[in-house]
């Protein structure tokens, strides 16, 4: 019997990240009634931002936020939660980069719901007009990472999972951000954003709880992103996860001046210096890396985005203060306490229990919703989170 429960924990693990690839009815239900909004009202279609503040999204004297997302509710949690806290919300920019399908309902949502101070730009993919390089830089990527997720996806049995851990991180093939094209595309920022020097960028699955204004004064010390690396619960403690829970140290071909027991640097909330990483082959070196992956067969790393980002962007990460951001809300428990919660200027929610989502946990799941406009007649008739 206790092994029976030990089966059914495992397989409840797995039923729990394939619960992740779902699209709620209710956000369905958002994005069909914003892009019929789009196509029936002249004021969803007005431009964003408006003319006379066109001018903001290439001036450097303000700061810039960068999201990468295809969910709308999303997107307009964390830019009103930003907005809500900042000093100087007028300083915002908001950049949206959103795929063809999103790019309808995302612009009718902000352009229906605009904010009083901050800027905010929805960009389409489709309106992009990069270089055949890039694209076809942007093609080999997505293919290698969909072949890697789909090796795990492939391999992965359920009854790996009676037979201990090693087959619980190749869970992360189940995620839907294995395949997001969104997800991936953030390696590409300096293209996306040439007339840009300095972006704080932020997942879509975070709220800011406090003003995060001093990043963009951050010194940098010369590295190309400022990441949380070192933890808030003492020195024997990561964060999110170490090299090891990432990367296969046994395969040669991972650095062996890498320590595998350090922990490994916070994507969700980064501050990025877009003119040295110009300067630098990170880009190159990320594409490097896939390709030595997809020639050992996938076997340098578990499945997931940030893997070869640990290995492009080796030695250009700045450590900030680890209350910057508080990871691992999206898992089943999180070692944060209440005050660590509160202290904490940025939560973010990677996991699959996602805060849209009926598996997301009930405890930390309102620090997310009660920045939902639930006033919004869309958000009502489509009865989200309800």
């Amino acid at each position: 019997m206790e092994q029976k429960v030990q089966s059914a924990k495992k397989r409840e693990l797995m039923y729990w990240y394939l619960a992740s690839r779902g699209v709620p009815k209710s956000l369905h239900c958002l994005c069909l009634k914003l892009a019929e909004e789009y196509a029936v009202n002249a004021m969803a279609r007005s431009c964003l931002p408006p003319p006379e503040h066109v001018s903001r999204l290439a001036d450097t004297s303000f700061n810039h936020i960068v999201l990468l997302t295809d969910n709308v509710l999303a997107a307009s949690v964390v830019i009103s939660s930003t907005v809500e806290n900042a000093a100087s919300p007028e300083k915002l920019v908001f950049h949206i980069v959103t795929d063809k399908k999103t790019y309808s309902p995302m612009h009718a949502w902000f352009a229906t719901n605009t904010l009083k101070s901050a800027v905010v730009e929805v960009k389409g993919l489709h309106q992009y007009d990069w270089s055949q390089e890039v694209n076809v830089g942007v093609k080999q990527m997505l293919e290698i990472h969909h072949l890697i997720c789909s090796h795990y996806y492939n391999n992965l049995k359920e009854n790996d999972l009676d037979y201990g851990g090693e087959h619980q991180n190749f869970l992360e093939a189940l995620s839907p951000s294995c395949l997001s094209l969104m997800n991936h595309l953030r390696i590409y920022i300096p293209e996306l954003f040439p007339e840009l020097n300095k972006i704080v960028f932020l997942d879509d699955d975070v709220v800011v709880q406090h003003d995060i204004s001093s990043l963009w004064t951050l010194d940098l010390n010369g590295k190309i992103v400022g990441a949380v690396v070192d933890s808030w619960c003492g020195e024997n403690c990561c964060p999110g996860r170490k090299y090891k829970d990432y990367l296969n140290f046994s395969h040669p071909v991972i650095p062996s001046h890498l320590d595998q027991d350090s922990c490994a640097w916070l994507s969700g909330m980064n501050i990025f210096d877009l003119e040295a990483w110009r300067r630098s082959n990170i880009t190159s070196s990320y594409h490097k890396w896939l390709k030595l992956s997809l020639n050992s067969g996938f076997t340098l790393w578990q499945p997931g985005v940030l893997p070869p980002s640990l290995l492009a962007f080796q030695g250009h990460v700045h450590p900030i203060d680890p209350l910057w951001q508080v990871a691992g809300l999206g898992y089943r428990s999180s070692s944060a306490g209440g005050q660590i919660l509160e202290a904490a200027a940025v939560l973010h929610f990677n996991g699959p229990a996602k805060p849209w989502l009926e598996i997301g946990s009930p405890e930390v799941r309102s620090l997310w919703s009660r920045h939902v406009n639930f006033s919004n007649s869309f958000i009502q008739k489509c009865r989200v989170l309800h």
